[in-house]
């Protein structure tokens, strides 16, 4: 069949001649070396070897050339064999609760940023906030000789934590403000997120405020909460202006289920402010169920800035935490602390600001009552 002729089955393209060595009977293929790599660029081994692992001190010239050969011949170098001489793996792990997680989606992508920027991947984990998962991915890490990981916060993190130091393996802590700790942390100012919000209803002139809170076990929903506390307090507000309705989780079910018993509420408040946004958009589908208006007759704010927030049908106020820039901080140090020694890492606790982004959740005076 001619090969151009449509639904020709494709040429498998030639394999380069470096690649191709003839077998009894058959064409094998074989691996690409570093030799071959050297041969073809004209130049020592030792110098193929610079250009991959201390490009900064080859001339550009000749790193170009040996780049260009690497590939046009596809050499992937063996990262068992590297290991064994002693050089650090090139690959980092992050380990997150859920990726259906907008947040913690995010940040795995501000860990994977920093290490492609280091020429490095990443190898991401889910469910560490179970003990067994947690203890599967820390096998896997350690069995591949893993450079070092990102521990999220959350249920667990503490556990999982002293599993990886027991174990010798680095980590950086990230969505956690860890300044006791004696590995890197990047956390976010949950409790200024918190005043953030709350202050922001305030001027807005509502009196009466209640707060869909999540699991108390959770740092964030405690700090979140102080915050908003913290807020009334300077407004001379009493702490009974803001009710709390606690959830047993941040999902948009939850939230549902808080907007139900806000309108079952005796003496309905002008305003809700949600612990994340999941919540906080169970509680619209709510209030848009019983036919409120909001912020005609509601007010809400959520809390993360997740990328539906801003799509909603009624675009939400919320407070955004910076997830992508704590997964690169995450990532950069914990590339720092793992760099050869003698380059003088210091473990840093960065805490990141957040910042409350005004919609129309929030847009319009609190309804009066008559």
């Amino acid at each position: 069949m001619d090969p151009r002729t449509p639904g020709a089955p494709a040429e498998r393209p030639a394999p380069h001649p470096l690649a191709a060595e003839k077998g009894p009977g058959r064409d094998r293929v074989r691996r690409i070396g570093i030799k071959d790599v050297a041969r073809e660029a004209g130049v020592s081994l030792g110098t193929v070897s610079n250009v991959l692992n201390r490009p900064e001190i080859v001339a550009e010239s000749t790193r170009s050339r040996v780049l260009e050969v690497i590939d046009s011949l596809g050499y992937v170098r063996a990262e068992g064999a590297r290991q064994l001489r002693g050089r650090p793996s090139r690959v980092l792990a992050v380990l997150v609760h859920d990726l259906a997680d907008p947040f913690s989606t995010a940040l795995a992508s501000g860990v994977e940023q920093a290490a492609r920027e280091a020429d490095l991947g990443v190898m991401v984990c889910t469910g560490a906030h179970r003990p067994a998962e947690a203890a599967r991915h820390l096998s896997l890490i350690t069995s591949h000789q893993v450079r070092g990981a990102v521990l999220t916060s959350g249920e667990g993190a503490g556990r999982t934590a002293a599993a990886f130091r027991r174990n010798a393996v680095p980590f950086v802590m990230a969505d956690q403000n860890a300044p006791e700790s004696d590995a890197c942390s990047v956390g976010i100012d949950d409790v200024a997120g918190g005043h953030a919000a709350v202050r922001h209803l305030v001027e807005r002139g509502h009196r009466s405020l209640v707060h869909v809170s999540g699991p108390d076990r959770l740092r964030q929903v405690r700090d979140r909460r102080r915050g908003a506390l913290g807020a009334l307090s300077e407004s001379g507000l009493a702490a009974a202006a803001l009710r709390e309705l606690p959830c047993p989780a941040l999902t948009v079910h939850a939230g549902r289920d808080a907007g139900h018993r806000v309108l079952g509420l005796p003496d309905r408040p002008t305003a809700v402010f949600c612990a994340n946004d999941l919540l906080a958009l169970g509680v619209l589908q709510a209030l848009y169920e019983a036919g409120l208006r909001v912020p005609d007759d509601i007010a809400v704010v959520g809390y993360d800035d997740i990328g539906f927030a801003a799509s909603a049908v009624v675009p939400l106020t919320s407070v955004r935490r910076p997830a992508v820039a704590t997964g690169w901080q995450a990532g950069r140090l914990l590339i720092e602390d793992t760099a050869p020694r003698g380059t003088g890492h210091e473990h840093a606790h960065v805490v990141l600001p957040p910042e409350l982004v005004v919609r129309r959740s929030t847009m319009a005076a609190p309804a009066r009552r008559v």
